[in-house]
């Protein structure tokens, strides 16, 4: 079996990348899984940046197929705030301190137009990598709502399924989200043992 180090302590998305990607022969495992405590500095100014700077020091530093994804919360009102800041957004990191710094902002503002966007990166440790950028389209609203997803997803509103991102089950997420749809053209780019087509 390939191990496969996803450059995240978030076992949340640990378990997301494990059930959309469906391979037996690949186990995944976080950073704090494996004992790697060395910092990584995401200096990048885009999505992608950030994914290729996290998955390439991984893969270097253990000698190891890495991946890695940057995602966040791009709101059409606020310039695309909060952007590659979403997980710090409000300085603490707190998923609830982030929504609630984001319903503030967006008070009195009526286009709530946004849409997350999931850039992923896969790096083996002789420098060859792939990377994929996708989106998706939401509302953001004031009440939270659900409790199955993380991040601003209680937040996010679809639409087409009258239910936020923290509302559907995860086999619906897992066929629309910006995350889903990123593995998929992943999926669609490598062989079983994560090597390129």
């Amino acid at each position: 079996m390939k191990t496969v180090v996803i450059a995240t302590n978030n076992l949340n998305k640990v378990k997301e990348f494990q059930s959309l990607f469906n391979n037996d022969n690949i186990e995944f495992k976080s950073l704090k899984q494996i004992g790697y405590e060395k910092e990584i500095i995401e200096n990048g100014n885009t999505f992608e940046e950030n994914a290729y700077i996290k998955a390439s020091q991984v893969a270097k530093d253990l000698n190891v197929t890495a991946i890695a994804d940057d995602s966040g919360l791009c709101v059409y009102a606020l310039n695309l705030a909060p952007g590659i800041f979403s997980a710090r957004y409000s300085g603490t990191g707190l998923d609830e301190d982030n929504n609630k710094l984001l319903i503030k902002n967006l008070k009195g503002i009526s286009n709530r137009n946004a849409y997350y966007t999931c850039a992923i990166s896969i790096c083996h440790p002789d420098g060859t990598h792939l990377e994929v950028t996708e989106t998706c389209d939401g509302i953001i609203i004031d009440d939270a709502r659900g409790s199955n997803g993380f991040g601003y997803d209680p937040h996010f509103y679809i639409p087409e399924f009258g239910k936020t991102f923290a509302e559907v089950p995860l086999e619906v997420k897992n066929k629309i989200s910006h995350r889903a749809k990123a593995i998929r053209r992943v999926s669609e780019l490598i062989n079983e043992d994560f090597s390129f087509k």
